[in-house]
C-alpha cells in the first residue's frame, strides 16, 4: 500500500503559490542573474568576460554576445570534455544530457550542473503545485507517478579516480537524482526503466505497471499514445483507472488532444509543460489556452530575440522586463548550468506580460523558405491541421520539406492518418492546404501566385510509418521527436525515400 503524501505537497502547494502570485517577474529575473554571474566570476568563461565587474542586465547583454551550441562546444566544452572543471560553471560538471539533434541530425552534449538538477526538481514540484491549486481535492502523491522516458542508463565518460561523469538521456539523468525516499511513489523500477529498446521497453512496462495504482503519467504525447493503447488491450478502457494528471510537453498538443481523451478518466487533468535539456523553461498555471507561465526563479535568466533580427550585427536582447506581446521570439538562455546568451533553438510568443505567458511557436529551424516563401513552423502546423480538420482527418505525425525541378520547386508533405485516410484524399487536402498557406502568409501568397512555388505534393503514409523510420534511425521513443520541417533538400529527399519505402 502506498502512504498518501498529498497532505505535505499542499503545505509546499500553498507556500509555493503565494510566492507565485506576489512574484515581480522581472525583479526575479534581474536577481536571478545577479547569482549566477557571482557564482560563475571564477570560471575560464566568467573571466573572459568579466562577471565580477557586471552589476544589471544592461551590462551583462554588452559583454556577453548570443551563441548557439556549436559555438558554446567548439571554443568553451569540447577542449576540456569530458572533464569541464570551472569552465563555463564552477567545480566539475557532473552529467551530459545527449540531444538528438531533431532537425540537424547531430547528437549533443548539454552540460548539466548539479545546480540545474535542483532548478529542474523544484520545476516538477510547481507542476504539481499548479495542478493542486486548481484541482485540490486530487490525491496524485495517493499512487505512483509514471514517468515515460528513455532509457536512464548513463555512460561513465570518464577513468575512474577522475571523477564521476555521465552523460545520456536527460531521464536518466533526473531518474538518478530522484531522491531515495519518493522512490514508493515513482514508476518504473529501475531495471525497467534501464531498457534500451523501446518496443521491448513498451512491452514490459505495460505488463509490470500496477495499472490502478497511478495518478501521473508524464512524457511526450506521441508515445503517451502508443503506451495507452497497449494499456488498453491489456487492462480495458481506461487502462489507468485511477488517473488524476496527465503531463504532457516535447510537441504540439493539439494532435494529440482528441485522440488521448478516450484513453483518460473522466476525472484526469492535463497540464501542458516546456522542457528542455537546457533548462525548464515555462509550465501551465491556468487551465487550456491561457498559454505556459514562464519560470522566473528555477535556474534559468531568459531573454528574448525577434526572430527576424537573428544573425544580425546586433539584435535586439528583450527580457521579461521588455517583451511585448504578439512578437515572435527566439528563446536564450543563461543558466546555472553554464550556458550563457545561449539560443536555444525554440520560437515563442508571448500572450501576457504580468505575469509573462507564452505559446511555443515552433523551432527557429523549423523554417520553411527555400524558395523566399518564409513560412513559420506555427503557420506549417496551424495549415497543415485547419486542411487536415476540414476532411475529417487526425494528423498522427508530419514532415515537409523542399523539392527542387530544375530552377523552380515547391513542398512536399508526408503525412500519417491517426487511421487509414479514404482514396483519392491526398490531391485535395493538398489543395485545401494551399489554400490555407495562402491565406496565412503573404511571401507564400506571392510566390504562387508569381509562379516561382509549385503547388504542394501530400504524400499519405500509412499508420505506423513515422514510428518505423525512427526505430531505423534509432530514435524511437523517450525524448525523440519526428522533425516536423527538414529544409535541407539532401536530407529531406533521404527521409522522404525511407518512408515511401
Amino acid at each position: 500500500m502506498i502512504l498518501d503524501a498529498t497532505p505535505l505537497l499542499h503545505a509546499l502547494t500553498r507556500r509555493r503559490i503565494a510566492v507565485l502570485r506576489r512574484q515581480d517577474a522581472a525583479a526575479a529575473q534581474a536577481s536571478l542573474l545577479r547569482r549566477l554571474l557571482r557564482r560563475a566570476a571564477g570560471t575560464r568563461f566568467g573571466a573572459r568576460h568579466g562577471f565580477a565587474g557586471l552589476r544589471d542586465v544592461a551590462s551583462y547583454q554588452a559583454r556577453v554576445p548570443l551563441g548557439d551550441y556549436e559555438s558554446f562546444w567548439r571554443d568553451w566544452w569540447q577542449p576540456a570534455y569530458p572533464l569541464l572543471r570551472n569552465v563555463t560553471w564552477p567545480g566539475r560538471m557532473p552529467y551530459f544530457a545527449l540531444s538528438s539533434g531533431t532537425t540537424s541530425g547531430r547528437t549533443k552534449h548539454i552540460p548539466v550542473s548539479r545546480a540545474m538538477v535542483r532548478a529542474n526538481r523544484a520545476a516538477a514540484l510547481d507542476v504539481l503545485a499548479w495542478h493542486l491549486h486548481h484541482h485540490p481535492r486530487s490525491r496524485v502523491l495517493g499512487g505512483l507517478t509514471f514517468m515515460l522516458g528513455g532509457s536512464t542508463a548513463l555512460e561513465r565518460i570518464v577513468p575512474k579516480g577522475q571523477g564521476n561523469v555521465r552523460q545520456g538521456d536527460l531521464s536518466g539523468i533526473a531518474a538518478v537524482e530522484v531522491p531515495s525516499f519518493l522512490a514508493p511513489w515513482t514508476f518504473p523500477p529501475r531495471p525497467l526503466a534501464l531498457i534500451e529498446d523501446w518496443d521491448r521497453k513498451l512491452a514490459a512496462l505495460a505488463e509490470a505497471v500496477p495499472h490502478d495504482a497511478v495518478r501521473v503519467l508524464s512524457g511526450t504525447p506521441s508515445w503517451l499514445l502508443i503506451l495507452l493503447e497497449r494499456l488498453a488491450v491489456r487492462y480495458g478502457m481506461p487502462p489507468l483507472p485511477g488517473l488524476e494528471l496527465l503531463v504532457h510537453g516535447g510537441v504540439a498538443w493539439a494532435p494529440y488532444r482528441e485522440r488521448l481523451a478516450p484513453f483518460l478518466p473522466a476525472t484526469c487533468s492535463t497540464r501542458e509543460v516546456y522542457p528542455a535539456s537546457e533548462g525548464f523553461c515555462a509550465i501551465a498555471d491556468g487551465g487550456s489556452g491561457e498559454g505556459l507561465r514562464l519560470l522566473a526563479d528555477r535556474g534559468v535568466f531568459w531573454e528574448f530575440v525577434p526572430v527576424g533580427e537573428l544573425g544580425t550585427a546586433a539584435p535586439t536582447r528583450h527580457w521579461v522586463a521588455t517583451i511585448e506581446t504578439g512578437v515572435e521570439y527566439a528563446v536564450v538562455v543563461t543558466s546555472c548550468a553554464g550556458l550563457w546568451s545561449y539560443v536555444l533553438g525554440d520560437t515563442v510568443r508571448f500572450i501576457s506580460r504580468a505575469p509573462p505567458r507564452l505559446l511555443v511557436t515552433g523551432r527557429t529551424s523549423y523554417t520553411l523558405s527555400a524558395f523566399g516563401e518564409h513560412l513559420s513552423g506555427e503557420e506549417i502546423e496551424a495549415a497543415l491541421l485547419g486542411a487536415a480538420e476540414s476532411f475529417g482527418l487526425a494528423v498522427a505525425e508530419y514532415m515537409v520539406g523542399p523539392v527542387f525541378r530544375d530552377a523552380r520547386g515547391g513542398h512536399r508533405w508526408l503525412v500519417e492518418p491517426a487511421a487509414t485516410a479514404p482514396p483519392g484524399l491526398a490531391p485535395r487536402l493538398a489543395a485545401a492546404l494551399d489554400a490555407s498557406l495562402v491565406s496565412r502568409n503573404d511571401d507564400y501568397a506571392a510566390h504562387r501566385r508569381g509562379g516561382q512555388l509549385d503547388p504542394p505534393e501530400v504524400v499519405l503514409l500509412p499508420p505506423g510509418a513515422f514510428a518505423g523510420w525512427m526505430r531505423a534511425q534509432g530514435k524511437l521513443g523517450g525524448q525523440h521527436k519526428v522533425p516536423r520541417v527538414l529544409a535541407d533538400p539532401e536530407r529531406f529527399a533521404a527521409a522522404a525515400a525511407a518512408l515511401a519505402g
